[in-house]
């Protein structure tokens, strides 16, 4: 796909549960490599946007290409994204009754055939990369919250993805088990992974992001650099939410 669309185009795209209009003709694009963290009260539309560019929500209406292959109804392509695309949960969905190593190693000798060293090798290599390759014999309940959501970042990266989605990856965390799974996602925003976050750590975004999208019931209301969506924000909404968050 050409960088003038993309790596995730998405094209007037509506959602709707029970008569809720949760997106509402929402228009985005994100280059390879950018950055961008999506930011919004509860409610605004976040998370089902990103649910909605792997395919974990179908949308009603619009268009979502990613990596050149567009969301349909053929489950061929619905696979064919989801290969490319990681997605870090806010609970970290690990299986309870599989090592670290077995829950990292599952997906890319299922999904990739990957040879079980390979896969092992793989998975090694990405539990180094989140700084606890000594809990590969662990399971998951022997892990702090912390930990376990860098499991389950290093899994999603198991299988080598395009793009990392992530929704609000630190909300089900102590507080002082935030800073490491930030500090992993970082790195990773540092070595020019292109990344969508739904969060409300703006400390993140104001350190990694290329780009703000605020979005406020259902649509998305302004989309700028974070120094100017942190210092002057266009819309009255937006500087409302920065008001709580920021408690100024």
């Amino acid at each position: 796909m050409s960088g003038e669309t993309g790596i995730v185009l998405v094209e007037r795209v509506s959602k709707s549960f029970d008569g809720f209009r949760a997106l509402d003709e929402v228009s985005l694009a994100v280059r390879p490599g950018e950055r961008v963290v999506i930011c919004g009260p509860s409610g605004s539309g976040k998370s089902t946007l990103i649910r909605c560019i792997n395919r974990l929500e179908r949308h009603d209406s619009g268009r979502i290409v990613v990596d050149g292959v567009e969301l349909g109804k053929d489950p061929r392509a619905i696979r064919a994204v989801r290969r490319e695309v990681g997605m870090v949960f806010q609970q970290f969905n690990l299986f309870p009754h599989l090592t670290v190593l077995e829950n990292l190693t599952l997906a890319p000798r299922r999904a990739r055939g990957l040879p079980a060293a390979e896969a092992r090798a793989t998975a090694m290599h990405y539990l180094e990369r989140v700084h606890i390759p000594e809990q590969a014999g662990k399971y998951p309940r022997q892990l702090s919250g912390g930990q376990q959501q860098r499991v389950a970042i290093a899994r999603a990266l198991c299988m080598k993805p395009k793009v990392m989605l992530f929704d609000e990856p630190t909300s089900a965390l102590d507080p002082e088990m935030i800073k490491e799974v930030l500090d992993v996602m970082v790195e990773l925003a540092m070595e020019g992974m292109t990344m969508l976050v739904v969060t409300h750590e703006m400390g993140f975004a104001q350190r990694v992001a290329d780009r703000v999208v605020f979005m406020d019931q259902g649509q998305v209301e302004e989309t700028a650099a974070p120094a100017q969506f942190f210092a002057e924000p266009a819309s009255e909404r937006a500087r409302l939410f920065l008001g709580r968050v920021l408690g100024h």
